[in-house]
């Protein structure tokens, strides 16, 4: 199963702290291995400070966000409402796509209406994340064009698990301490 426009919900508990609780939208996914963003990760880093000239298209919170553990210097931008003959986009899932904040935003700006800015990315070589799903490590679930774009990305991981359907949706309750329940 090719997971391009997906999510990856991280299975409670994941004991690695770069994980635990993350919603990831898988990007690229083949033979050589997976990308994708963690997508409810923000920083304290205001957009505004490190790409003044796109901060007005930014969606709230307007902060950058860890994508990922690797190659922390990566920037990945996602934008909604582009279009595969805008020059600077890439889709990923049908009007949500990655675009080229080193760009000008007037290039792309009349056909965006939200975008989010994360540096790094997670990724895996092959087989691996083929190996972590098999090992209960995370559910896949299919994504919305609102998930990269939420206002509270710190509820993003229960939004999703919520709308699963049977199992799936129950840990979504799941406590942050599991000992103190």
């Amino acid at each position: 199963m090719l997971l391009r426009g997906r999510l990856l919900v991280a299975t409670p508990p994941l004991v690695d702290p770069n994980f635990d609780r993350s919603v990831v939208l898988m990007l690229e996914h083949g033979e050589d291995g997976a990308l994708g963003i963690v997508l409810n990760r923000p920083s304290d880093t205001a957009l505004a400070t490190v790409l003044p000239e796109w901060h007005e298209h930014a969606t709230a919170p307007g902060v950058v966000f860890s994508g990922g553990p690797v190659a922390p210097e990566a920037v990945i931008s996602l934008a909604r409402g582009g279009s595969d003959d805008t020059e600077g986009w890439v889709s990923v899932l049908g009007e949500v796509g990655t675009v080229d904040v080193g760009r000008e935003p007037d290039d792309l700006a009349p056909h965006i209406d939200a975008l989010r800015v994360f540096v790094g990315y997670s990724g895996w070589s092959p087989g691996q994340l083929e190996s972590e799903i098999e090992q209960d490590a995370w559910f896949v679930a299919p994504s919305e064009p609102t998930d990269p774009f939420s206002p509270h990305p710190d509820r993003l991981w229960r939004e999703v698990l919520r709308r699963q359907r049977g199992r799936v949706a129950m840990f979504a309750n799941y406590p942050e301490d599991p000992e103190t329940n």
